[in-house]
């Protein structure tokens, strides 16, 4: 049997904030821009705060090479150590909205992502 080369690694989400933040998580190359619709990342943010579980995020370790993206369009400290493989756009709406940045379009366009969340007591009428 062959060894295993991934290892499960648990971030909260305020370190993963942290380490896009300075860069050390982006987006390889080969990664497309950003496609969410706000609907879809106002439905995360509803997912999360109802917590429910919103999958996994699949990091490849880099090389530190510097054929890699940075997350949003605020400047960075590092080159990523770690590039987002699986879940570039669930990562990428809960860095732009907590930190209110900008994401890259499809039209490689900056463009600030706007949703609001209502919440309903259950005594509402």
């Amino acid at each position: 049997m062959s060894e295993t080369v991934f290892k499960d690694v648990r971030y909260e989400l305020n370190s993963l904030i942290q380490y896009i933040g300075i860069g050390d998580i982006g987006l390889p190359d080969i990664q497309r821009p950003f496609v969410w619709s706000n609907a879809e990342v106002r439905d995360l943010f509803d997912s999360m705060y109802k917590g429910f579980p919103v999958g996994y995020l699949l990091f490849w370790q880099n090389g530190l090479s510097d054929d890699s993206r940075t997350i949003g369009t605020d400047s960075k400290q590092k080159i990523p150590r770690l590039l987002i493989v699986d879940g570039q756009q669930r990562l990428t709406s809960l860095y732009a909205v907590v930190k209110n940045i900008p994401v890259i379009r499809e039209g490689y366009d900056p463009e600030n992502i706007k949703i609001a969340l209502i919440q309903f007591s259950r005594n509402s009428k």
